[in-house]
């Protein structure tokens, strides 16, 4: 498995990546790219072994993660993810959806500890933007 290549990542139409309301952070969907182009795209598919979709899920939550960090203040950490809502471009048997989830949350506690799991919501979609196969949005406190 290839790591996952941390970068400011850029929008693609007229909005945000990250958005702050006081000490919350509202960040944009975020698929999974590098240098604006996306590692994998189309359908998950059940009759793959949803390990094959650790990196993908990874690099997209390393870009939410990096997004929101682009809002931080001079002496400022992220304190909480309060909720991660994630976007599954799924074929219609797929139904491992909280297990593919599940690396996006396994990603942000290793690089935030017990401040990476919060809440979250994973959703199964007949498409994605560009034809993303996943994209996650993510809410942080910070302080």
């Amino acid at each position: 498995m290839k790591d996952v290549v941390k970068y400011r990542p850029v929008p693609k139409g007229q909005y945000e990546l990250a958005t702050r309301f006081g000490n919350i952070i509202y960040t944009a969907g975020m698929t999974p790219t590098v240098e604006g182009v996306l590692i994998k795209r189309g359908k998950l598919m059940a009759s793959h072994s949803e390990e094959t979709y650790r990196q993908i899920m990874q690099q997209a939550t390393c870009n939410a993660l990096s997004a929101a960090e682009e809002k931080l203040q001079t002496g400022e950490e992220i304190r909480q993810v309060i909720s991660m809502t994630i976007y599954i471009n799924a074929e219609e048997r797929l139904n491992g959806h909280a297990r593919i989830a599940d690396f996006a949350s396994t990603y942000l506690m290793e690089e935030l500890g017990e401040r990476g799991i919060g809440s979250r919501t994973t959703v199964g979609v007949s498409s994605l933007p560009g034809d993303a196969p996943v994209e996650v949005q993510l809410i942080v406190g910070v302080g």
